[in-house]
């Protein structure tokens, strides 16, 4: 959606000129809060811990109405739920970032204690990971690694995040010194990310075009594989409206942060994200 927003010109129109750095989200996060970049996109439980900092930033509309995260598993494993990871190696990133606060939270939603399994730092290499049977399953963005591991041939299992507990996706984020200096401008750029956004659910085979001029190498990559995680993404972003905020599944994530002792003492959930952008 942000390609398309740039490639069809809309955020031009709306008086941006948008260039994308792909830093890490916590790296971006923090330039917004310093007031040093407008916007970036960052996942829900990063605003809290950032808040809890007293980094000044808000979620202003969101693009993931599901958290993206689940596991994954070979079908032959036997493991096609949360309870069935017990005494499993499972592979992760890391233990860091939104695939292990969702594999966390996944855990304490049907009462599995952490304790109980291996978690296993692998990188971002889940799907050859779990085809050469280093571990039992994998932590994967259910958009993502599925879809890779369908195509060459694997049957699997897969279970999401969404299906045990509402938690908070990524989203754009801006300073609330920006909100309160010029809301007009963090209007404006919403709203032309929302155009983007509706024009790629509308039309997914336009969005891979206009994306192949902004991503490296996607033009060798197998468009198949490459359409199917596009359209997968796109179940988990449809909304009405699209871009609108969920209270509870700020709630459940400052719970879930908090039961991970990465917050010691609750915040304000409902200080982390306004509405205002998308509701007007």
């Amino acid at each position: 959606p942000l390609y398309v927003s740039v490639g069809k010109g809309y955020f031009a129109e709306a008086g941006f000129n948008v260039s994308f750095d792909y830093r890490h989200e916590t790296d971006g996060l923090a330039l917004v809060g310093q007031g040093a970049i407008p916007f970036a996109v960052v996942s829900g439980e990063q605003v809290l811990l950032a808040r809890a900092q007293d980094v000044p930033v808000k979620y202003v509309v969101a693009w993931f109405q599901d958290f993206p995260v689940g596991v994954t598993a070979k079908a032959e494993s036997g493991i096609s739920g949360p309870k069935d990871l017990v005494g499993k190696r499972v592979g992760l990133p890391g233990l860091y970032g939104a695939n292990y606060i969702g594999v966390r939270a996944l855990l304490s939603a049907v009462g599995v204690d952490v304790d109980d399994l291996t978690l296993d730092s692998i990188g971002f290499n889940q799907v050859e990971a779990l085809t050469a049977d280093q571990v039992d399953a994998v932590v994967v963005y259910v958009t993502n690694e599925p879809v890779q591991l369908r195509a060459q041939g694997y049957a699997i299992n897969e279970f999401s995040v969404a299906e045990y507990v509402h938690l908070v996706g990524n989203g754009i984020i801006t300073s609330e010194t920006l909100i309160a200096e010029d809301p007009q401008m963090v209007q404006r750029f919403v709203d032309a990310f929302l155009r983007g956004l509706a024009d790629t659910i509308a039309d997914p085979e336009e969005a891979y075009q206009v994306s192949l001029g902004f991503v490296e190498n996607l033009a060798e990559a197998d468009k198949d594989i490459q359409m199917e995680v596009l359209r997968r993404s796109i179940e988990l972003w449809k909304a009405e409206p699209l871009g609108q905020i969920d209270a509870e599944g700020w709630e459940n994530m400052l719970a879930v942060l908090l039961e991970m002792d990465l917050l010691t003492e609750p915040i304000p959930a409902d200080e982390a994200f306004t509405s205002q952008f998308v509701e007007e």
